[in-house]
């Protein structure tokens, strides 16, 4: 019995499924599927993650105008990319945007509002861009839009609300450790193949 319970396990294990490289579907719609596609892909999350930290410190200001820019870029650098025939990937310069934003969380530099919203539809335009390569469809990008609203707020309102002068050094290390990891993803990207 436990001969057969074992090759028949093994038999199921070993069966071919059908395999996705890129785009992991959820079953629940083309809306959650550019909301797990976001979540699950560090070069999107992390850079997101850097410019809501910087907006947040830069303040108010800065925070609203990367909650509202940031999706807005995103969808219209989506929506452009969909026209592409070929999906694009472009890991330096996405590793390159995330250094260059925890560079400047880590210098702790308070932005004027224009540069802020400036960075916001950089990376909106140039990440969406790539997500719509990857053919996420229009709702996909939605979902994608709705969900960088989200963690913007979130992250933002978070670290404006840090009052401590402690708290502001800890959002400092947060911006080191992006930096470290975009340099990780650089290295990666130029590997001895």
């Amino acid at each position: 019995m436990r001969l057969a319970v074992s090759v028949a396990l093994g038999l199921l294990v070993l069966s071919p499924v059908e395999a996705q490289a890129h785009l992991v579907t959820t079953g629940l719609g083309p809306f959650y599927d550019g909301i797990s596609h976001f979540t699950l892909t560090p070069d999107d999350i992390l850079p997101v993650l850097a410019l809501a930290l910087l907006a947040g410190l830069s303040g108010p200001s800065g925070g609203r105008a990367a909650l509202f820019v940031l999706p807005v870029a995103w969808l219209a650098g989506g929506l452009l990319g969909l026209s592409r025939s070929s999906e694009l990937s472009m890991p330096a310069l996405t590793a390159s945007t995330l250094l260059g934003l925890g560079a400047l969380v880590a210098l702790d530099r308070k932005l004027p509002l224009g540069l802020v919203a400036g960075l916001a539809a950089a990376l909106g335009l140039f990440h969406g861009y790539l997500n719509g390569t990857a053919k996420l469809g229009a709702l996909g990008l939605s979902g994608v839009a709705a969900t960088l609203f989200v963690v913007v707020a979130l992250v933002a309102a978070f670290v404006v609300s840090l009052r401590a002068p402690w708290s502001r050094m800890a959002v400092r290390v947060a911006g080191s450790w992006l930096v470290a990891i975009s340099m990780l993803m650089l290295g990666w990207t130029f590997r001895a193949g």
